[in-house]
């Protein structure tokens, strides 16, 4: 594990409605889901909340790619939450390729049994640990911390 930042990260599922928050220990062993926020005005303060709670080295926030590298209609939305996350420069945000992450969550809710009606409520924490873990496994296999690096808002001069 040379070079792996030890430390709890939050990973961001941003959706329309939903954000997905999950949650890694702080050696990065197993993401797990923590919660699913409503999408709202008070939706970024209470995902800084839960990196506060659990005193979290990062925020890696999903950057939902098409498969062939290319922003969609989606990709700003994530961007402007990530730079809204980021906005007070008190924990480093991250952006990090989430490409099949929803649709790997959705696949591994269809094998445990539950239809997507029933998944819904869940299916955001689900894409957030599958995105997270990934982002885990990269960092883990390159020493290297996942993603690009979301710049904290300027102060005015």
């Amino acid at each position: 594990m040379s070079g792996f930042r030890r430390g709890v990260r939050i990973g961001v599922d941003v959706g329309k409605a939903r954000v997905g928050v999950a949650k890694c220990d702080p050696d990065g062993l197993l993401a797990t889901p923590v919660e699913t926020v409503p999408r709202n005005e008070h939706s970024v303060a209470r995902v800084r909340e839960i990196a506060a709670e659990h005193d979290a080295l990062e925020l890696l926030v999903g950057l939902p790619l098409n498969l062939r590298g290319e922003d969609t209609l989606s990709t700003a939305d994530a961007r402007e939450f990530a730079a809204a996350l980021a906005d007070t420069g008190e924990r480093p945000v991250r952006l990090v390729d989430e490409r099949l992450s929803t649709v790997s969550a959705h696949a591994a809710l269809r094998q445990s049994g539950r239809s997507q009606r029933d998944s819904r409520s869940i299916v955001d924490q689900v894409a957030a640990v599958v995105l997270l873990q990934h982002a885990l496994d990269v960092e883990k296999s390159t020493g290297r911390p996942p993603g690009t690096p979301m710049p904290p808002a300027q102060e005015p001069a």
